[in-house]
């Protein structure tokens, strides 16, 4: 589980959401500079796109929660 950074919360994503999504993401993009995009549903099916960053020791702190942009729905395709 990751640790949630307050500046995840600015779009008003619950804590709640944000677990769900990384737990059951149905894409996972690793990005550049140890930062990592997690495409999952909320708990009510919506789909999210959650930013963390990935510490050196394997740790991950989310740092951007928000509904999913469309330019991520090519990480969904073939799903």
């Amino acid at each position: 589980m990751a640790e949630i950074h307050p500046s995840a919360r600015k779009h008003g994503i619950s804590d709640d959401d944000i677990t769900h999504a990384i737990d059951h993401a149905l894409a996972i993009d690793d990005l550049d500079d140890d930062a990592r995009l997690y495409i999952g549903p909320g708990r009510n099916a919506a789909p999210l796109e959650i930013l963390t960053i990935v510490s050196p020791y394997g740790t991950e702190i989310a740092i951007h929660a928000m509904r999913m942009r469309p330019r991520y729905a090519r990480l969904l395709r073939g799903y």
